[in-house]
């Protein structure tokens, strides 16, 4: 078993390791629907405050509508070339029935009496109200979708696959082209395969500091 679990941890740190933000993307190659299917799955069971998931993800695979996503991210050629391009995006705000329908799917999956959550709800729908009151509520919840993105560059990356997490872009022309109200863009994600011989950064080492100046312990 120590073996076992010495090449896991051997292969994930390799694997971390191979990943960066990938600058040049192989057009031509594009994601089985199997590892598809596993990257949106990473990307559903994303731990988030209370479990209430306050985001969405625009997958973009239409190659006509990627270029035209091309110049809100200011002519980075990453969106027109990736396989599948994730838009994350955020919910604007929390209401009382955003948290009475997530209540109601943990009555549906866990088969729990209504009345037993009701506490829990209206302790939920109270932080969300405060939130709201304190003008925080948006970067609560885009912190949430920060934490899909993580989960989906770390499954993509076991998977050998290829990632480019982008905060610049305009987020307002964004979410005017796909129609975004309730919820604004907050990082796109290019997903395919390096195009290594033309990616200036593709064979460049990670740079990072050393575990001694980012980790106390204590």
């Amino acid at each position: 078993m120590k073996d076992a679990n010495r090449t896991i941890n051997e292969k994930i740190l390799e694997q971390l390791n191979r990943r960066y933000a990938v600058k040049k993307f192989d057009a031509g190659k594009k994601i089985s629907d199997a590892d598809w299917n596993t990257l949106e799955q990473s990307l559903i069971l994303a731990p988030t405050s209370y479990g209430l998931q306050p985001f969405k993800f625009v997958v973009v695979t239409d190659e006509n509508l990627k270029k035209e996503l091309t110049p809100a991210a200011y002519g980075q050629t990453q969106i027109a070339d990736c396989s599948h391009l994730v838009v994350v995006a955020y919910k604007k705000v929390l209401t009382d029935a955003d948290i009475e329908h997530f209540v109601d799917r943990i009555v549906e999956v866990r088969n729990t009496p209504r009345e037993s959550m009701e506490d829990y709800e209206n302790t939920m729908k109270a932080t969300a109200k405060k939130a709201v009151a304190d003008g925080t509520i948006e970067n609560w919840n885009s912190r949430q979708a920060y934490l899909a993105l993580g989960f989906l560059l770390e499954t993509a990356a076991v998977l050998n696959i290829d990632t480019c997490p982008m905060e610049g872009f305009n987020p307002a022309e964004v979410n005017r082209i796909l129609g975004l109200e309730d919820y604004s863009a907050v990082v796109l994600c290019p997903v395919g395969y390096r195009d290594a011989e033309n990616d200036w950064l593709a064979n460049l080492p990670k740079v990072r500091f050393p575990k001694e100046e980012l980790i106390d312990r204590r």
